[in-house]
């Protein structure tokens, strides 16, 4: 009889607890699970076509990941926990990183998931309410998912290859962000009014509300003998320990 080899794993908890997901996507339960490394995982990281399309980190945690999910389903916050994961499983929870010409370490076991203030969530909908603070206008905006972000790289690089001076990404990722305007859900309306009618402030401040609202992990990290906050810089290392 064959013996079957099991390959430890771990339970990961999502920052959004699940709540952006329809109740009918295992990925709603706010727990994933996903398995640690192994050489076939090296296998993925050192895949040079991987590394090229720049697909090897997707292809990685998607390796790593047991749960039956659809990877792209997953919103960045929560795609950024299952990279720190993916990091643990893999070479263990020492970071070692430079700032400012110092040597820091950290334990990426050790951090939180962000606090998010459930209030605003409508669990089993990825949509949200926001009033433009210049222009006064109520629009509702989602958290880009893996399906959106694949979209909006492929429109911007569409656009490129007609004219490569061109450089649309914050509009661009506007027009997939943003939901409704003034209860207008035309995909029409939205670009118009992103093209055409969106503040340079109200941009910036939708952008920072998000910023400090939607679920992620908190890689605040504080340097020895500083009370100056910094954020844990995520470099080839993270993946690539040997990289120098």
């Amino acid at each position: 009889m064959e013996n079957k080899i099991n390959v430890p794993t771990e339970i990961v908890e999502l920052p959004s607890k699940g709540l952006v997901y329809p109740k009918d996507n295992p990925l709603s339960s706010g727990k994933i699970e996903m398995k640690y490394m192994t050489a076939k995982e090296e296998d993925i990281l050192t895949n040079q076509s991987y590394i090229q399309k720049g697909i090897v980190l997707d292809k990685l945690m998607t390796s790593l990941i047991v749960s039956k999910i659809n990877y792209d389903d997953l919103i960045v916050g929560d795609k950024n926990a299952v990279m720190v994961a993916s990091r643990v499983l893999g070479y263990g929870k020492e970071y070692k990183f430079k700032y400012n010409n110092e040597h820091h370490e950290v334990d990426l076991s050790t951090l939180d998931n962000k606090i998010i203030n459930e209030e605003l969530f409508t669990p089993g909908v990825n949509e949200f309410s926001f009033t433009l603070p210049a222009s006064q206008t109520p629009i509702t905006f989602r958290l880009l998912t893996g399906h959106e972000e694949k979209k909006i790289e492929a429109e911007i690089n569409g656009m490129k290859k007609v004219n490569s001076n061109i450089s649309a990404e914050l509009s661009t990722r506007m027009k997939y962000i943003i939901t409704s305007v003034n209860g207008d859900r035309d995909t029409k309306t939205i670009r118009e009014y992103v093209d055409t009618a969106l503040l340079a402030r109200d941009s910036r401040a939708l952008r920072d509300y998000i910023k400090t609202t939607q679920p992620d992990v908190d890689l605040t990290f504080f340097p020895l003998g500083s009370n100056e906050p910094i954020s844990i810089p995520i470099g080839l290392s993270f993946f690539w320990p040997d990289y120098e």
